[in-house]
């Protein structure tokens, strides 16, 4: 699924209503009725609503959807904030739903008086759309100030008020703080950045039915993974198949006393599909893994290194002298791309000259603090966004940023959001697992960015489905391992 920019999304509203056709009336009628029907999955008839609307369409969203909720039984106020031009279809709304329910709307201009609620009503953010240039201010101000010290569920329409769809915003901001948002259409980029989670919520997509062929015209080099993209990714099995057609994976992992980390990497790199996979550790994790991941060859030498399909190398490892020789030689030999993992990252961060031996499409998994240490500091996650696609194209090379909404950054400038995943997922061993996957995959011929796509999405799934037996707080990196297979049958369906 495409993310697109606020400026692209209102294009994408006028190719609408050229080409439906439709008109911008029309349009905003089905977002409202859209909107509507999400909101009765979410909430009874019996629910109190107070809605805030604005001057512009974002306003004449909430006065449209005012109007179909009285229909259907809420009981509703609606309160028009304006300190001067309505747009058209506001002013249309507002007509409409005075002529029928002249009793539940009322406006204020000069100054905000807060209304009367009980603390069961639901509040409705229609004030300000994504396209909002300039801090709120005055009475609208006064409004969401209100309505941010308020005990009530919070809902806002398409975006927070006072939230770009394209930036972080901090406490001291005028945004309002949702409980939930009911997006039209597409995800704002915003969304998926950490430090904006206070105003969003927990956020649906509302579908209102873009014209499907202005939004596959219009170009972005933004994704947010969804199960179709993945879908278009894997590829079907030959039922002649035989082990040696799904590669041969090497994985370094593992020091003295760190054999979970080689057991994890190597038992998820199988879980994936690979069709062997073999594990160089220290030999005192041999029994250990041999004993708990039989499939995997235990090796005892980083020898022949060309006869491998993929490579994984750096969880468990340390960083001792030894350790950064030993990976140093290898890192300038390899035949082709790898995964790079926690402390083989570690070693090039004290090493910042091994970043030239990388290979070309190899694959770089850090988590924040890793990034950091390998890139430098950012002010905020948009900026390490931005850094993550530079440092892609400059290096050639696919970075998997983790955490929540995982990115994968590839060399020709795209950003992929992973939508799977929750956060059990936030303990130790979830890197190893995503290693091994992904370097399980690259085995089998998966290219560099379509391996870490697709296991990035795999490793959420996985998680996801783990949570039929585990809670987030007992969710570990084993059960992810436990449920590959049922993510990859879910993506066969």
């Amino acid at each position: 699924m495409k993310i697109f920019t606020s400026t692209q999304i209102h294009e994408l509203d006028k190719y609408t209503i050229e080409n439906e056709p439709v008109s911008s009336i029309g349009l905003m009628e089905r977002a409202a009725d859209r909107l509507m029907q999400q909101f009765r999955k979410n909430w009874s008839l019996n629910t109190e609503i107070v809605i805030f609307a604005g001057p512009g369409n974002n306003g004449g969203d909430g006065l449209a959807l005012g109007r179909m909720m009285l229909q259907v039984g809420y009981e509703v106020q609606v309160i028009l904030l304006q300190t001067g031009k309505l747009s058209a279809e506001c002013r249309q709304n507002k007509e409409r739903l005075q002529e029928y329910f002249p009793d539940n709307i009322s406006e204020q201009t000069s100054r905000f008086l807060p209304p009367e609620t009980n603390r069961d009503a639901v509040i409705i953010d229609a004030l300000f759309g994504s396209g909002l240039s300039k801090p709120i201010e005055g009475i609208y101000r006064d409004a969401v100030e209100w309505i941010n010290k308020q005990p009530n569920n919070v809902v806002a329409i398409d975006i927070p008020s006072g939230l770009p769809g394209e930036a972080c915003m901090s406490v001291a901001d005028c945004v309002v703080g949702a409980d939930f948002t009911y997006s039209l259409q597409f995800p704002k980029l915003s969304f998926l950045l950490p430090e904006n989670e206070k105003f969003v919520g927990k956020w649906n997509l509302i579908d209102i039915q873009l014209h499907p062929k202005g939004i596959e015209k219009t170009e972005t080099g933004m994704i947010y993974l969804d199960k179709t993209d993945i879908q278009q990714v894997l590829k079907a099995r030959s039922r002649f198949s035989n082990k040696g057609n799904f590669g041969h994976t090497l994985i370094w992992a593992g020091k003295k006393g760190m054999a979970g980390a080689a057991v994890l990497v190597s038992k998820a790199a199988l879980r994936s599909g690979a069709g062997l996979v073999s594990v160089h550790s220290d030999e005192m994790n041999r029994i250990i893994l041999q004993t708990t991941a039989p499939e995997a060859i235990f090796k005892t030498e980083l020898d022949n290194i060309e006869a491998y399909n993929a490579f994984a190398f750096g969880p468990g490892l340390g960083t001792d002298s030894h350790t950064t020789e030993m990976f140093t030689e290898l890192l300038k030999s390899l035949p082709g791309p790898c995964v790079l993992d926690a402390d083989a990252l570690n070693i090039i961060a004290l090493q910042p000259h091994l970043i030239d031996y990388i290979p070309v499409d190899s694959v770089l998994t850090p988590h924040p603090k890793e990034f950091e240490r390998l890139f430098g500091k950012s002010v905020n996650s948009l900026e390490r966004i931005r850094l993550a696609r530079e440092k892609s194209r400059e290096l050639n090379v696919v970075i998997v940023l983790k955490g929540a909404n995982t990115l994968i950054a590839t060399p020709d400038g795209k950003l992929y959001f992973n939508s799977t995943g929750n956060p059990g997922m936030a303990s130790g061993g979830m890197g190893d697992v995503l290693t091994g996957i992904i370097a399980g995959l690259m085995a089998q011929g998966y290219s560099s960015a379509d391996s870490s796509i697709l296991g990035v999405y795999l490793h959420g799934l996985s998680a996801d489905q783990a949570l039929f037996y585990q809670s987030e707080e007992s969710l570990l990196a084993s059960d992810v391992i436990a449920q590959l297979g049922s993510a990859f049958k879910l993506l066969r369906t």
